[in-house]
């Protein structure tokens, strides 16, 4: 394994999950308590918009990471969460779907308590990077295309 692949394993956010929110399966990135409720308190009572960027890492051998950045519009709050694409391949599959994602803490009940619902803007952006991602995650063949001397 390289050294490149190792660092991007040990970056890699593990608080990627899905859950039932108001009758939808919905992705959820869970966050420290404590900085999930420094959010809250700098974005609650104002309308607020967050643009969400999706930044897909891949090296060709079936490993494809994702970088979501979160920027939110008040607040001066952006958060980055790197995600491995190969584990959780279903968050991006349900974010397809739903076009929407939570940031949850983990003393928080899924769906009971108050969460931060996302949605995405542009619904074909998060169907664009799922196929992005699913042809990543397939190795190539190192002879594909390739040009061989006799």
């Amino acid at each position: 394994m390289s050294d490149e692949l190792q660092k991007m394993l040990d970056a890699v956010h593990d608080g990627i999950t899905t859950f039932d929110f108001e009758g939808k399966e919905t992705p959820c990135i869970i966050i420290e308590e404590k900085k999930y409720g420094l959010i809250r308190a700098k974005i609650e009572g104002q309308p607020f918009s967050v643009n969400t960027d999706l930044n897909i890492l891949q090296d060709g051998l079936g490993n494809v990471f994702v970088e979501i950045v979160l920027t939110f519009s008040v607040g001066n709050v952006s958060e980055k969460f790197l995600i491995n694409a190969k584990t959780d391949l279903k968050f991006f599959e349900v974010l397809a779907n739903t076009s929407m994602l939570v940031l949850n803490s983990p003393e928080s009940t899924y769906g009971q308590d108050n969460v931060i619902a996302i949605q995405l803007p542009r619904p074909e952006k998060a169907h664009d990077a799922l196929e992005i991602i699913k042809t990543g995650l397939i190795p190539k063949n190192d002879l594909d295309g390739a040009v061989t001397g006799i």
